[in-house]
């Protein structure tokens, strides 16, 4: 019985196909990343939420509306070994009005971990009207082992919400940031600044 040759030039082809797929799933797979960025941009869903640095300025130039009321709902979910809620359910407001809320917060770990808020709004159309001056969405927040912590949201419904928009509801995700828990005496350092 004889021994079946192997065809090398056939083996290489197949090797240099296989250099290319990977090289092209890897080149999709880092691709992804702004692609889901502007993806979410778009839609309004899951924006990781910078300081608007001119929301202040408008909100100064800002006439309240008093002839009209919007509903703002407030909601909050969570990712995690959290507890997460709004002081209050809904507020009614005016647009142009500035408006303080504030989200209880409290870490049900014998741990310290960090977390990170991703707000999101419906409608979806209402989001560029939703004008936010402090929110702790801006930035991670760390908790300490058992920690409670109040979190305030100042902001104001632009006057130029369109009509047809009665409710506008901002609902916050709070989730663990993964691998990002400082050391306990970190978090001792900062209480003591």
């Amino acid at each position: 019985m004889a021994e079946p040759r192997i065809d090398t030039r056939s083996n290489r082809h197949l090797l240099r196909k296989l250099v290319v797929v990977a090289a092209l799933m890897f080149g999709f797979g880092w691709a992804l990343i702004p692609i889901y960025r502007t993806i979410c941009e778009i839609t309004g869903i899951n924006i990781l939420t910078g300081k608007d640095p001119e929301a202040e300025r408008r909100a100064a130039n800002t006439q309240v509306d008093r002839t009209r009321t919007i509903v703002v709902e407030f909601d909050a979910n969570r990712q995690g070994p959290w507890r997460f809620r709004p002081e209050v359910n809904h507020l009614e407001v005016h647009p142009g009005e500035l408006v303080h809320v504030e989200y209880d917060l409290v870490n049900l770990e014998d741990r310290a971990m960090v977390g990170q808020a991703i707000p999101s709004y419906a409608p979806m159309q209402s989001a560029r009207y939703f004008n936010k001056i402090e929110c702790f969405c801006f930035k991670q927040q760390t908790l300490a082992a058992r920690e409670t912590r109040r979190f305030p949201v100042v902001f104001f419904v632009d006057p130029e919400l369109p009509k047809d928009i009665g409710t506008i509801t901002l609902s916050y995700t709070f989730f663990e940031v993964p691998g990002a828990a400082p050391a306990q005496a970190q978090i001792g350092r900062e209480r003591r600044s």
